[in-house]
C-alpha cells in the first residue's frame, strides 16, 4: 500500500478533492491524506459542493496543518499551488510532484468543477502509475 500526501497552501479546495479522490479510487492500493501550510477555516463550501455531485461527502472534512511527519510518512507528495507561490519549505518535500492547478477560492461552481474533474483525472492517473509501479516483474 501506497501513502500519498496532497498538500496546498490552505488545504480548502485542490488537496482536500485530491484526498478524497485518492482514498475513493485507491482503495486498497493507496491511502492518502493531506495538509496546508497557510490553513484556512474551513474547507470551501463550493468544494464540497461539487464534490458531493461525484457522491464524495467531504463537508465533515477540516483544514490540517502539514508536519514533517505526514511528510516522513509519504511515499510521495503532490504539492498543488503552493510550489508555485513559494510558499512551500523546499527541504521539507523531497520526493515531490507539483500539479499545477488553478486555485478554486472564490471561483464559481462552473469553475470548480473543471477543477475537480481535473483533479480526478490526474488522481485516478496517479493511482495507475503507482499500482503498475509496484506491480511484480
Amino acid at each position: 500500500m501506497r501513502t500519498v500526501l496532497f498538500v496546498c497552501v490552505e488545504n480548502a479546495g485542490r488537496s482536500q478533492m485530491a484526498e478524497a479522490f485518492a482514498n475513493h479510487y485507491g482503495k486498497g492500493k493507496v491511502v492518502a491524506s493531506s495538509g496546508g501550510i497557510q490553513l484556512a477555516e474551513k474547507v470551501n463550501p463550493v468544494v464540497v459542493e461539487a464534490m458531493k455531485e461525484t457522491g464524495i461527502d467531504i463537508s465533515a472534512n477540516k483544514p490540517k496543518m502539514v508536519t514533517q511527519q505526514m511528510a516522513n510518512e509519504a511515499d510521495l507528495i503532490v504539492t498543488m499551488g503552493c510550489g508555485a507561490a513559494d510558499i512551500c519549505p523546499g527541504p521539507f518535500f523531497t520526493a515531490t510532484v507539483d500539479w499545477e492547478l488553478e486555485d478554486p477560492k472564490g471561483q464559481l461552481i462552473e469553475k470548480v468543477k473543471v477543477i475537480r474533474d481535473e483533479i480526478e483525472k490526474r488522481v485516478k492517473a496517479l493511482i495507475d502509475d503507482l499500482d503498475s509501479a509496484s506491480a511484480p516483474q
